[in-house]
């Protein structure tokens, strides 16, 4: 069999050959012949089965298990050809061409080869970082927040008039064309005035009550309320104010530092003040990273490097970019171009800039990566995507299970990678760490 290779460049290449009748057959009858061992023939002892048998019962079948397997000697002659091992090849290899003719089957394969990156003085190309400055004001207004947030609601001890700020422990009955909703009544529910908490015009209209108080409150619902059944409508509500709350005084001293650090043994002041610089300072490092120097790092790695790369790889960025523009078009928009073969070209070419420099920045970071020896196993994305779900309210499992099924979790891996990456190479350039 005579097997023909190109290599396009260094990370494509093409396989092609004309597999002879007598090679497939050959493979059918070593096929045939092993299931004779095993199958389960009617009219046959199992063991004892003719390999004739077995090529009536399975013909279709065992002539697609023999076309597979010359196709595969195909490939194997191919990459050993071209030196390739298969550990250095990227998905799956794309047949572009099955011919049946009588001599045989003519059939070409295009390979991916894992790009061969030389990263020379990688970290030279990373600029210098000039670690964030927070002075003593930030560092105390900062506390000051905290201790804000700690400090707890007390009943006010001379009665005056409800003001903004204050916590309002109120009933209340809410009711649409004089009748009661879902959802509308309450007892002793703190109501922070000013906090936007209830429907537009509900606080304004508290304020200046006094304990004791009983007032009926007018407004309409927000047009986009979520309750479908009450969006637009005017409500009224019966109001009785309870007690007014305000908020109480804590000190800024060593058991306010107790009380913030509880897992830090012998918690002072300064220690919180120490503490509290070096969040603020990570804060700002993480922002300045985000913000600034990890996208412009990255394109300067993207700028500075060149290579070849899998056309396939290039091709499905492409083909996920076009998706995502379908997503915003209208259906005439997108019957235009499934109707014209130039507009749907002229998509994907106007697409494919950007897919080139996404695909390369993801080799330049998997290369980056092996370098400095940084990996992402699958229990930190489980917990990266956890603790993504605590923070939206939802149920940790539920999402996780969710990325898996869509097939999310090699791309949040892979960003969390880059991440890693980025930050120990901007760390390492950190003047003043």
């Amino acid at each position: 069999m005579d097997i023909k290779i190109n290599r396009v460049n260094s990370a494509n290449a093409t396989i092609s050959a004309t597999i002879p009748n007598d090679i497939v057959q050959s493979h059918l009858d070593k096929i045939a012949k092993e299931l004779s061992k095993t199958a389960n023939i009617a009219g046959f002892r199992k063991g004892k089965v003719p390999v004739a048998a077995v090529k009536k019962q399975y013909g279709d079948k065992l002539i697609q298990d023999a076309e597979s397997q010359a196709l595969q000697d195909v490939l194997n002659s191919g990459l050993e050809k071209l030196e390739i091992d298969k550990n250095n090849l990227i998905g799956e290899p794309q047949i572009t061409k099955l011919d049946k003719q009588d001599s045989g089957i003519e059939v070409a394969v295009s390979v991916a080869i894992r790009p061969k990156i030389d990263l020379g003085d990688y970290a030279s190309i990373v600029p210098a970082v000039t670690k964030p400055s927070v002075n003593d004001d930030t560092v105390t207004k900062r506390i000051e927040e905290l201790a804000e947030a700690q400090t707890p609601y007390i009943k006010i001890e001379k009665e005056r008039a409800l003001a903004n700020g204050d916590m309002a422990l109120i009933d209340f009955v809410g009711t649409v064309d004089g009748e009661e909703f879902k959802g509308g009544s309450a007892e002793n529910f703190s109501l922070k005035i000013g906090s936007s908490q209830f429907i537009p015009g509900f606080e304004e209209q508290m304020i200046g009550m006094n304990s004791g108080d009983k007032k009926d409150i007018k407004v309409t619902f927000p047009k986009e309320y979520q309750a479908k059944d009450l969006a637009d409508k005017e409500a009224n509500f019966a109001v009785t104010l309870n007690e007014i709350q305000e908020k109480g005084s804590l000190s800024i001293d060593d058991e306010l530092a107790k009380k913030l650090l509880p897992n830090e043994e012998n918690a002072t002041l300064e220690t919180l003040k120490e503490k509290t610089k070096e969040q603020i300072e990570a804060e700002e490092i993480s922002k300045l990273y985000n913000e600034d120097l990890k996208p412009n790092l990255m394109k300067t790695f993207v700028k500075n490097f060149d290579f070849d790369l899998p056309d396939f790889v290039v091709d499905q960025e492409v083909d996920i970019a076009v998706n995502k523009e379908a997503g915003t078009m209208s259906e005439d928009e997108i019957n235009e171009i499934k109707e014209n073969a130039d507009k749907l070209s002229e998509l994907r070419e106007s697409k494919r800039a950007e897919a080139i420099e996404s695909v390369k920045a993801t080799f330049i970071v998997d290369a980056l990566a092996k370098a400095e020896e940084i990996t992402v196993n699958e229990e930190e994305v489980m917990r990266t995507i956890y603790y993504e779900a605590y923070q939206m309210g939802q149920d940790p499992k539920a999402m996780y299970d969710q990325y898996h099924k869509a097939g999310y979790l090699p791309a949040i891996q892979m960003s969390m990678v880059e991440d890693k990456v980025l930050s120990k190479l901007l760390d390492a350039k950190m003047e003043g760490k």
